[in-house]
C-alpha cells in the first residue's frame, strides 16, 4: 500500500475543524490520534496514493452526518466517505487534511418487510449480516461479494458491487430501490421508492449507485428482496485448457436462453434452459494458490476449474444437464456435489481465491475487466500471454457467467523492477479488455487506480458530462476529491 505523506494539515486549521466537529458530535466519534487516523487512510488497493486525514469521524445518526457535511462545507474541507475499506481501487483512500467519514457505526437493520419484500438498512450493515437476517424471514438478498463477511451495504452501493450470484440474480444496482442521501451542503435528500414499480422523474437512485461517495453520503437504503430459493448444489468441472472451460460457459449460457419443451415429469411447465445460480471459473494458478493456503484438495492438474450451481427445485437434474454440456466442451472430469455441505466447500474455495493469490508474492493488483461472454476465452488467453511476457504470476478468477474476470497480478512490492512490471501488465490487461469490447471495471469501481482508463473508455464528452453532474451535487468539490476523474 502506497501512502502519500505530503504536507500535513495546518495545526490551526485542524484545531478549528475538530472544535467545530465536536460541537455536534460526541467525543468518541472524532478521532485525531495520528496512529489511529493512519489506519483509515486507504482501502485494499495497491499502487494508489493516499493522504493523511485531519480527523476520522464515526457518526451514528443522520443528523451527525449532516453536521459533518455542514462543517466541511463551511471550512472547505474534503470529506471521504468510507465503509469497511475492502475496496480494490483506492476509492476510499484519504486525501490530505480530509475528514475520513467512516459509516461503520451506522449499522442498524431498520426494517425487514416480508410482504413488500424490502429491507431498510443503514450503510454500515455488513452484507452477510443482512443476508442472514432476511434468510430467517424466508427472504433472500442476492448480491454477495467475495468480501461479504466484512464489506458493508454502503460500500456495496458506492461501488455497485456484484458477487457470485450475478449470472442469475444481477448486481447491487438492481436491488437498491431508494436512498436517503446527505448532500455536500448537509441537506438530506430522498430518492426512489419502496414500491414494486415507480418511474417518477429522473432515476437519481441509480445515479448514486456506483458514484463512489462523490455525489453524496448514503445514510439509509431501501433494498429489494426475493423469496428465499432452495439451497443450491454445485458441480466442479475440470478442463485441460482455459479455452475448453470458456467454451463450456458459452454452451451453458446459450442453452439457458433456449426454450425447452415440456418433458415427462415436468408437470406441463416449460423453462428457459438451465439458468445457473452461479458460474465461476478458477485457473490453474488460482487453484494451486487456494490449495497452498487452505489445503482444500482441489485438483491442481487441471488448467481451469469451472463451478456451476443451481438453486432450482431439482438441482441434481440441472447439474446433470450442465455436466453433459461441460463434457461436450471437453471437460476431463465432472464432479457434482452430493449435498449442500460439499457445495459450500467448493464455494469457500472460490471465495478464498483473492486472499490465496495475495499470499503467492505478498501483494496483488486485482484487475476487474468485464468482457462479453463470447470473448471470455480470448481474455484468458491474452492474460496468459501477458503473464509470460512480463515474467509474472497472474492468476485469473472470474464470474464466468457474466464475463467479469479478475486477473490478479502477484508481485513483490519490495522489488522495484517486479513492481514496475506488475503495473505495466495491469495496464495491458485493461487495454486488452477494451479491445475485446469490454469495460475496465465490472464491480470494483474506478477510484484512483483506473482514473486514466475511465477517460479512455467513455471518451472526452463522457468525462465532461460526468464532471458536470459532479458539479451540480458537489459544487465545491469536497466529496471524495481525486476519484473517478
Amino acid at each position: 500500500m502506497i501512502v502519500s505523506r505530503t504536507a500535513a494539515p495546518d495545526d490551526d486549521v485542524t484545531g478549528s475543524l475538530v472544535d467545530r466537529l465536536l460541537a455536534g458530535l460526541p467525543a468518541d466519534a472524532v478521532l485525531t490520534d495520528p496512529d489511529v487516523t493512519a489506519s483509515y487512510a486507504h482501502d485494499m488497493a495497491s499502487f494508489c496514493p493516499a493522504g493523511v486525514p485531519a480527523a476520522v469521524v464515526l457518526p451514528r445518526t443522520v443528523e451527525q452526518v449532516q453536521h459533518v457535511m455542514r462543517t466541511a462545507t463551511a471550512l472547505r474541507v474534503p470529506v471521504v466517505p468510507q465503509g469497511a475499506r475492502t475496496g480494490l481501487s483506492g476509492g476510499a483512500n484519504a486525501s490530505d487534511g480530509c475528514i475520513a467519514l467512516s459509516l461503520t457505526r451506522m449499522d442498524r437493520i431498520l426494517e425487514i418487510n416480508p410482504v413488500d419484500h424490502v429491507a431498510v438498512v443503514e450503510p454500515g450493515v455488513v452484507n452477510a449480516t443482512l443476508s442472514r437476517a432476511v434468510d430467517e424471514q424466508g427472504l433472500y438478498y442476492p448480491p454477495d461479494p467475495s468480501s461479504w463477511e466484512t464489506c458493508t451495504i454502503g460500500g456495496n452501493i458506492g461501488t455497485a458491487s456484484g458477487g457470485l450470484c450475478c449470472v442469475k440474480y444481477g448486481v447491487t444496482a438492481e436491488y437498491v430501490l431508494g436512498l436517503d442521501v446527505v448532500l455536500a451542503d448537509g441537506r438530506l435528500m430522498s430518492t426512489g421508492r419502496r414500491t414494486a414499480k415507480g418511474v417518477a422523474g429522473y432515476d437519481l437512485t441509480r445515479l448514486f449507485v456506483g458514484s463512489e461517495g462523490s455525489l453524496g453520503v448514503v445514510v439509509r437504503a431501501v433494498l429489494g428482496l426475493r423469496p428465499r430459493p432452495p439451497r443450491q448444489l454445485v458441480l466442479a468441472a475440470e478442463f485441460a485448457s482455459a479455452a475448453d472451460a470458456c467454451d463450456a460457459v458459452c454452451r451453458i449460457m446459450k442453452a439457458e436462453g433456449r426454450e425447452r419443451r415440456p418433458r415427462k415429469g415436468d408437470g406441463g411447465r416449460t423453462a428457459g434452459g438451465h439458468l445457473p445460480s452461479l458460474l465461476e471459473l478458477m485457473d490453474r494458478t488460482t487453484v494451486k494458490a487456494v490449495n497452498d493456503l487452505a489445503r482444500m484438495g482441489l485438483p491442481e492438474t487441471t488448467e481451469a476449474l469451472l463451478l456451476a450451481g443451481f438453486d432450482t427445485a431439482d438441482p441434481a437434474a440441472d447439474l446433470a444437464a450442465v455436466g453433459a454440456l461441460c463434457e461436450a466442451a471437453g471437460a476431463t472430469r465432472v464432479v457434482p456435489a452430493e449435498d449442500t455441505a460439499e457445495s459450500e466447500l467448493l464455494l469457500e474455495a472460490r471465495r478464498l481465491s483473492l486472499t490465496a493469490l495475495e499470499a503467492v508474492r505478498g501483494v496483488t493488483m486485482i484487475d476487474d475487466v468485464c468482457v462479453p461472454r463470447s470473448r471470455l476465452g480470448d481474455m484468458l488467453d491474452g492474460v496468459a500471454a501477458i503473464a509470460d511476457r512480463y515474467r509474472l504470476t497472474i492468476g485469473v478468477v472470474a464470474h464466468a457467467g457474466d464475463g467479469n474476470t479478475h486477473p490478479t497480478v502477484c508481485f513483490d512490492a519490495q522489488d522495484p523492477d517486479e513492481s514496475r512490471r506488475a503495473r505495466e501488465s495491469f495496464d495491458e490487461i485493461m487495454a486488452l479488455g477494451l479491445e475485446l469490447g469490454g469495460t475496465i471495471t465490472g464491480e470494483h469501481g474506478v477510484g484512483v487506480l483506473k482514473k486514466d482508463w475511465l477517460a479512455r473508455e467513455i471518451g472526452p464528452v463522457g468525462v465532461e458530462m460526468q464532471q458536470r453532474i459532479k458539479e451540480v451535487f458537489d459544487p465545491l468539490g469536497i466529496l471524495n476529491p481525486g476519484k473517478l476523474f
